[in-house]
């Protein structure tokens, strides 16, 4: 644990539990070898996830680009009526 924390400004028990939640999740496996713990990323779960999120992205991408549109459209009615006020 002392080397997975090296490079992190984190106490030995934050790295315990960020451990123990990957472990929990199914992402790393902690092995044994006399008082070395092993620890050894299982990376075929991040797979599912990234199809998961790749599926996802389409749906929130359009939705955005639709949001994008609306808000012009509604910046140009604004515009459009300022500009009549002005007017007056």
């Amino acid at each position: 644990m002392t080397e997975l924390g090296e490079p992190f400004a984190m106490s030995l028990p934050a790295i315990s539990k960020h451990l123990k939640v990957l472990q929990h999740a199914g992402l790393v496996i902690q092995g044994r070898d006399a008082q070395w713990r092993p620890c050894r990323l299982q990376a075929a779960p991040l797979k599912d996830v990234a199809d998961w999120v790749e599926h996802y992205r389409h749906f929130f991408e359009q939705s955005f680009d639709r949001l994008d549109d609306y808000l012009h459209s509604i910046q140009r009615k604004e515009k459009k009526h300022a500009r009549k006020q002005r007017r007056k």
